[in-house]
C-alpha cells in the first residue's frame, strides 16, 4: 500500500525566479495559511545549493507538521533531510525508496495516463498529471489534457493522481469530482502578493 497524501492534499511546488516575494516568505505565509505538502523545485540550482534550500525548509516546515520533497535530486532529498522525491522518470522511484526509505513520499510527473500506470508498477506514492489546464507558468506546454484526460488517469492508474497546471480556486473542485486525490499548484501563488489567501482559497476550494 502506497503512503498517504499529506492533507489537505494541496501540493505547493517553489519556482524562486518568478517569486513576487522571497521564498522563504512564500512558504511561511503558505505553512500558516495551512499548506502541510512543499515541493523544492529549482532546477537551476547545483545539488548543494538545492540541499540547502531544501533543508531550510523542511526546518521551517516542521512545526507545522508538513511534508516537504525534493524535485529531481534523490541525493539532494536525502541530505535535505526531506521527507521524499519527487522525479521525471517512473523508473526512479525504485531507487528514491531504497534510499530514501519506506516511509518516503515518492512521486512521479506523468504526462498521460499510461505514465501513471506506469508510475504506480514501479512503486511511486502518487503521480502529478499535467497539463490539465493552460498555465502561464509554461506557456504553450501541452496538448492541455483537461477534466477528460483527468478522468481517464484516475480511471486507469492504481495510484492517487494530484492534478498540475492552470489550477485555480475556480477549478479545482473539477478536478477533485473527475477522479483526483489532489492538486498542485506553482506560480499562481509564487507570482502572488498574498501567497497565503491564495492557498487558503484552493485548500477551500477542495474541502
Amino acid at each position: 500500500m502506497s503512503n498517504p497524501l499529506p492533507l489537505p492534499p494541496l501540493l505547493l511546488i517553489t519556482d524562486r525566479c518568478h517569486a513576487a516575494l522571497p521564498l522563504i516568505d512564500i512558504v511561511a505565509q503558505a505553512l500558516a495559511a495551512g499548506c502541510r505538502w512543499i515541493m523544492v523545485r529549482e532546477k537551476d540550482l547545483d545539488r548543494a545549493a538545492l540541499a540547502a534550500l531544501a533543508a531550510e525548509i523542511v526546518e521551517l516546515a516542521g512545526p507545522a507538521g508538513a511534508r516537504i520533497v525534493v524535485n529531481g535530486d534523490i541525493a539532494a532529498a536525502v541530505r535535505a533531510g526531506a521527507h521524499g522525491a519527487h522525479l521525471q522518470s517512473a523508473a526512479a522511484a525504485a531507487e528514491a525508496r531504497r534510499m530514501l526509505g519506506p516511509d518516503a513520499l515518492i512521486g512521479v510527473s506523468a504526462h498521460r495516463a499510461a505514465d501513471a500506470v506506469r508510475a504506480a508498477e514501479c512503486g511511486a506514492d502518487y503521480a502529478t498529471l499535467s497539463p490539465i489546464f493552460a498555465t502561464d507558468s509554461k506557456p504553450g506546454y501541452g496538448p492541455q489534457l483537461g477534466l477528460e484526460g483527468l478522468r481517464e488517469a484516475c480511471a486507469a492508474a492504481a495510484l492517487p493522481i494530484v492534478a498540475l497546471a492552470g489550477l485555480t480556486p475556480g477549478n479545482a473542485a473539477s478536478c477533485i469530482a473527475a477522479g483526483a486525490a489532489g492538486i498542485a499548484v506553482m506560480g499562481g501563488v509564487m507570482r502572488s502578493p498574498d501567497p497565503a489567501r491564495g492557498i487558503g482559497e484552493l485548500i477551500e476550494a477542495i474541502s
